[in-house]
Formats: structure tokens, C-alpha cells, sequence
């Protein structure tokens, strides 16, 4: 496996030339790469010719993440293939390179508020019935071994208790506590694993209105329980909607249920730890609100769902 030196539109050009010769000299646009200081994060992405997305990267950890990709997709589009695939063009391990077809459309973050979520949610439970079957998981093992834990873990319940206090209320604080007590709890009692995408949020999902077109960025497919993919559901428009439907068509397709406070207690996780290492960091949370609002609109969900929480 060969990464790139550097992460510059010429030394994309030049792995492109080796890789898909066609769009060696066509025009690249970088995007803005991610977390050049740490190794493990010296990837991006760029737009070349306005019709083709290539992935690479320029160290070691990033490489393997981005392997690990390419290695997973060609898994998933063997039949039978999962549907909302990326249409894959050209990749390579040496040099590193990933071409897919870009996809007309929107992210799921910028027009949930105007689509019909039901519908949503009925496409999204295929999504993942397709991907967690024992098959799927058969077919991407046999490309690359058994695979590991879902790659991205949200924050722990003690590193909340101990430092997510800053940030809230002083009236909020007990009750984040609890919180964390709650879903320690609720998580306790192990579950069967299956394949999950690891990172399913709004912006890695591609809509053209009301259809879903294609779910991106397979670097982080790993293993966790099922509930683990829908973690930021809750948050992903108004109410809790896109989650009750969601769960509802995959009950109804597959004939399993999944736990509302299961997902509920990786969302806590996950939002609260979102908030928090953006906090600490200076970073403006995505909505530019506050970690005080998002533990009010935590505490609205699990009204809106029925779920009672350790006491409260």
C-alpha cells in the first residue's frame, strides 16, 4: 500500500494519471482536509471535473481507514449488493486512491425538515436490513478478515460525569448525571453484533427530494449492535419522527425489534459527546446553539419517545 506524500491537488493529479488516466489533467478541487496535526486524520477528499469524488490520504492511519473502505465497498456492490451504494470508478491501493461517481443531491441535515420522514425512514430501514445481514457480514470478512469494533466510539459516560458539568446549567448537571447512570445501565446487557456503517448521520447520506441516493463514507464500518447505527437519528430534524419511522419499517421488514432506549442511550452518548470535545475545543457546535439547548432538546426526546430515565 502506497499513500501520497502530501495532500495537494498535484499530488492527486499525479496518483490519478496511474489510477484512472482519463482524469489525470481534468480539474481538482480539494475540499478542506481534516486534522492535519494527527496522523490518523491526514485524509480528503476532491471534486474532479465536477463528475468524480476521490478519497485519499498522506499517512499511514489514514491510508489503512481508506483501504479498509475500498476493501468494503467492492464487498457490498457484490451480489447481492446493498442498496445506496456509492458507484465506485477506479480505486487503487498503490498509490491510494478511491474514484466514485459524484451523486446529485442534497445531504439528509439540509431538507428533513421539508421531506416526509415516513418515506425517509422506510428507505433507511432497507438500508440497514440489507447491510446487517449475516450474508453482508460473510462477504466483507471474506475481504478483510474479521472485522473490528465500529471504528468512531462515542464519548464515555465517565468522561461526561466528569467534565460535561462546565457546559450545562447548574440545574442540569444532576440530571446529566442520572442520565449517564441510566444508559450504563440500559447498555449493560450485551447484544448480538452485526455490520454497521458506524458513522449513518445526516451528512453522509445524499437525498435528491424525497429519495435517498446513495449513503458515503464506509470507513468506519465495523461491528456493533444494530441499535448502535441509528444513534443520531433522534437529533436529525424536528421531533423524533425520522427515528419512530425508521424503526417502525424495519420492524416491519426484518420482524425484529430494536430497543428505543438502546438507541436512545447511544444518542445521549453521542450528542452530549459531540458537544463536549467541541466545547473544550472552541469549535462551534453544528447548529451554533448550546450545550445547555442540546440538554434541553435531549430531555424533549425522551418525553416525545416515552422513555423515563433513571427517575426522571
Amino acid at each position: 500500500m502506497r499513500w501520497l506524500g502530501e495532500g495537494s491537488p498535484a499530488a492527486v493529479a499525479e496518483a490519478l494519471r496511474v489510477v484512472a488516466p482519463e482524469l489525470g489533467d481534468c480539474p481538482i478541487a480539494v475540499r478542506g482536509t481534516v486534522g492535519e496535526d494527527d496522523p490518523l486524520w491526514r485524509s480528503a477528499s476532491a471534486v474532479v471535473d465536477g463528475r468524480f469524488v476521490v478519497k485519499f490520504a498522506w499517512s499511514r492511519p489514514a491510508a489503512l481507514r481508506l483501504a479498509h473502505e475500498i476493501a468494503v465497498l467492492a464487498a457490498l456492490a457484490r451480489e447481492p449488493a446493498v442498496s445506496f451504494l456509492p458507484e465506485v470508478v477506479a480505486s487503487s491501493t498503490d498509490p491510494l486512491l478511491l474514484v466514485t461517481r459524484v451523486v446529485p443531491g442534497t445531504a439528509l441535515f439540509d431538507i428533513v425538515d421539508s421531506i416526509d420522514r415516513e418515506h425517509a425512514g422506510r428507505q433507511l430501514a432497507h438500508f440497514l436490513e440489507e447491510l446487517q445481514q449475516a450474508a453482508t457480514r460473510e462477504r466483507i470478512e471474506a475481504a478483510v478478515g474479521d472485522l473490528p469494533p465500529a471504528a468512531l466510539q462515542p464519548a464515555t459516560t465517565d468522561a461526561l460525569r466528569e467534565r460535561f458539568g462546565r457546559w450545562a446549567r447548574p440545574d442540569q448537571r444532576r440530571t446529566v448525571e442520572r442520565w449517564c447512570d441510566w444508559a450504563d445501565e440500559v447498555l449493560a446487557p450485551p447484544r448480538p453484533t452485526v455490520v454497521v456503517h458506524g458513522d449513518l448521520h445526516g451528512g453522509n447520506q445524499v437525498w435528491d427530494g424525497e429519495q435517498l441516493r446513495a449513503v458515503v463514507d464506509f470507513e468506519t464500518v465495523g461491528l456493533a449492535e444494530a441499535e448502535y447505527d441509528l444513534r443520531t437519528f433522534p437529533g436529525t430534524g424536528p421531533g423524533v419522527e425520522l427515528l419512530t419511522a425508521t424503526l417502525r419499517h424495519f420492524r416491519g421488514i426484518t420482524g425484529r425489534e430494536l430497543a428505543t432506549d438502546r438507541v436512545m442511550a447511544w444518542h445521549l452518548r453521542t450528542a452530549l459527546g459531540d458537544a463536549l470535545w467541541r466545547s473544550e475545543a472552541g469549535v462551534p457546535l453544528p447548529d451554533h446553539r448550546t450545550p445547555t439547548e442540546w440538554v434541553d432538546d435531549l430531555a424533549s426526546r425522551f418525553t416525545a419517545l416515552g422513555v423515563r430515565v433513571g427517575g426522571w
